[in-house]
């Protein structure tokens, strides 16, 4: 197997686009088709950044990391985090989000966060192997 490459979208391909939207139903089953349109506007976005996993010439999972200012500090999300069900237990996992808190370190100081569902057990597993520690706290989702 070749050593996998990780690197942040810098433009709307259609191949990345076709990826994407491989990975999404593998993310969320309410997860709808990312448009060309939607991919433009996260990578033209100063405070989105869009890391893609590639091995062997194919992109089999991605990040984004999210970040944003507010009067408490620097503030960075990790989301959607997602490894093709083919490739996982493979430690894809890891070197993804490894490179997305070296990628807020950027932005350092600030506070990096990420959500995952309790039934997620290898995925708690590994943020709190890299360093994540469990807040505890009530999340609140409104669609608007």
């Amino acid at each position: 197997m070749h050593e996998p490459i990780i690197f942040e979208a810098t433009e709307a391909k259609a191949e990345y686009l076709e990826s994407i939207n491989m990975l999404l139903p593998q993310l969320s089953q309410s997860a709808q088709p990312m448009t060309i349109e939607a991919l433009n506007t996260i990578i033209t976005s100063p405070h989105t950044h869009l890391l893609l996993l590639q091995l062997e010439g194919k992109i089999v999972g991605m990040c984004t990391l999210a970040v944003y200012y507010a009067p408490t500090g620097s503030k960075a999300w990790i989301e959607d985090v997602v490894i093709d069900n083919s490739m996982r237990g493979k430690k894809l996992g890891r070197l993804l989000i490894e490179h997305a808190i070296a990628s807020a370190r950027r932005y350092s100081p600030c506070t990096l966060m990420l959500t995952s569902r309790p039934a997620r057990v290898a995925a708690n597993a590994l943020y709190q192997s890299v360093g994540f520690e469990q807040k505890t706290t009530n999340v609140y989702k409104l669609k608007v």
